[in-house]
């Protein structure tokens, strides 16, 4: 999309919510548009994001044209998230060439509704946990953990997070486990549905 549309006036910033930086850069290696690192997590946090790979299309006016969005940018989960790439870079090309952002401004406000209490409990317990952990208090990191996960069960930039934060494989048992979770509820997500 950045080679298709960058002569457009498109500048795609990828955000990895992460904090190893090493595997970040594995993952970023041939991507000709810059790829940030969120290891606090505020991103998520100031944009309203529960799920990712999302996308949140930003104007040249700083404006949100298009609300958080789960997006691909290729079918290699298709068959897992139902997600088509395709659809969707029609969508950002339509924005981009013709102005068309597939939303109004009222349904882009209600899209992503404002934190509950219980919400933002969790973002602070999740950012204390991964402080903790980060300076080796594991018994408290872990008690900030299940706080966090108990506030917020369907937050998966929490829940998926504590992943490998906890030592688990981020795509593991108890990502399928997480995925079981939030499927029976109803897969529940911040932001606009479909493309």
């Amino acid at each position: 999309m950045q080679n298709e549309l960058g002569a457009d006036n498109l500048q795609i910033i990828a955000v990895a919510i992460d904090e190893d930086v090493e595997k970040v850069k594995a993952a970023a290696e041939g991507i000709n548009y810059p790829v940030l690192i969120d290891a606090q997590h505020l991103l998520s946090e100031l944009y309203g994001i529960s799920n990712v790979p999302t996308v949140v299309m930003i104007d040249e006016n700083d404006r949100i044209a298009r609300p958080n969005w789960s997006a691909s940018g290729n079918d290699a989960f298709r068959e897992f998230s139902g997600i088509d790439s395709d659809r969707q870079h029609d969508r950002i090309r339509r924005w981009v060439r013709e102005g068309d952002a597939g939303t109004t401004e009222d349904e882009a406000r209600a899209a992503v509704p404002d934190y509950s209490a219980d919400d933002e409990a969790a973002q602070l317990h999740f950012r204390v946990a991964a402080e903790l952990r980060r300076r080796g208090d594991d018994e408290g990191a872990a008690r900030n953990f299940d706080r966090a996960a108990e506030l917020a069960p369907h937050d998966w930039t929490i829940r998926r997070a504590m992943l490998p934060l906890r030592g688990e494989d981020p795509f593991g048992q108890g990502f399928f486990d997480l995925y079981g979770e939030h499927q029976a509820a109803g897969s529940p997500y911040r932001g606009l549905h479909g493309y």
